[in-house]
């Protein structure tokens, strides 16, 4: 089991970080959903800067995860049974997964920035980004909201794939990504 990519399996670092940024963001979005509900006080104040901090945490694992696909690009064997239209719906979802996924957080650290309170991650502040105006920070977090809830279809919509690959075509894509 290699750590880079090879033309036919996916290697150790990208597995590694693709799971652990599919299990965050999976609690993340029910966790941001719920917070979304609530009434922001002195008593649950600490679960917002938890939500920011492992927000921040996935942009960066995001970054890292596009330079290590440029530097070990992952593979691209696909079988002949796979119609060109899927083929094109997949390239088009991981773009949009990537997109979003930079564009979620980039939005909530916007929103918040525009509050005026600091923005920290876990325990460092981060440098204001916006500056404070009640326009951007209601902006900001009605996009942070909406990116969310296109995130969530197209995370979806990619597990759906996914599995559509592993028991209809059986081209052992999700084992790859599984296993390696």
């Amino acid at each position: 089991m290699g750590v880079r990519n090879t033309p036919s399996s996916f290697g150790l670092v990208s597995r590694t970080i693709h799971w652990a940024m599919a299990a965050a963001i999976l609690g993340m979005l029910p966790f941001g959903l719920w917070l979304e509900g609530q009434k922001i006080g002195l008593s649950n104040l600490w679960l917002y800067g938890l939500h920011k901090s492992i927000g921040m945490t996935l942009l960066a694992l995001v970054l890292v995860r596009i330079v290590w696909h440029r530097i070990s690009p992952p593979p691209h064997q696909l079988t002949q049974s796979i119609a060109s239209w899927q083929i094109r719906a997949a390239r088009w979802a991981h773009w949009a997964l990537y997109l979003l996924m930079v564009l979620v957080p980039l939005s909530g650290w916007i929103g918040s920035a525009a509050t005026g309170i600091d923005v920290t991650v876990w325990g460092l502040t981060l440098p204001s980004v916006w500056p404070q105006t009640e326009g951007w920070d209601k902006g900001g977090f009605a996009a942070h909201s909406i990116l969310t809830k296109l995130l969530l279809a197209v995370v979806l919509l990619h597990f759906a794939g996914a599995l559509h690959r592993a028991f209809v075509h059986r081209d052992r894509t999700l084992t790859r990504m599984i296993r390696g």
